[in-house]
């Protein structure tokens, strides 16, 4: 009996595949279970719709995300963070930090996205990489100010 899959099976196919499988297999196991359908001339014309809709989405969502790394690739965001004595900064930069940043800036980046190999915990400039969507990649320069105690930024108390 032919059959389209409605969701992953383990060890049989993915979701939307056509697959032939035993009679029985199929009315005891999958069908009651939600997990496939026969695969009537309609169900075929249906998923075939739905497949190129699916494609046309990915291409739309790829032109998109195409278009934010192009806008973000080489920006630079500054964050101001507090400090004690000694340059030491109170808390750390962390994805979270950088993607509030970001957001000011008019960029909707995701936390999952920001890869740092560990948060930043001094003042000075850095290379972000950003994996966005469809495997692109773009890089931001990450400067970090200190901001003294007293809420002036060093730069500001040597002038």
């Amino acid at each position: 009996m032919k059959i389209i899959l409605l969701q992953d099976v383990g060890k049989l196919g993915k979701k939307n595949d056509v697959k032939e499988v035993a009679d029985g297999h199929a009315r005891n196991f999958l069908f009651p279970r939600g997990l496939a359908k026969p695969a009537t001339e309609e169900a075929l014309k249906q998923l075939e719709i739905e497949k190129e809709a699916a494609t046309k989405k990915a291409e739309e969502d790829l032109k998109i995300t195409e278009g934010l790394v192009a806008q973000v690739d080489g920006q630079e965001i500054e964050i101001l963070v507090k400090s004690g004595k000694g340059g030491k900064l109170y808390g750390s930069i962390t994805p979270a930090k950088i993607v509030n940043a970001l957001s000011e800036k008019g960029f909707e980046i995701k936390k999952s996205q920001v890869k740092l190999d560990k948060p930043i915990k001094e003042a000075g400039e850095y290379d972000v990489a950003l994996e966005l969507d469809h495997g692109l990649e773009a890089k931001i320069k990450l400067i970090v100010i200190e901001q003294a105690a007293d809420g002036l930024a060093e730069e500001d108390v040597l002038a």
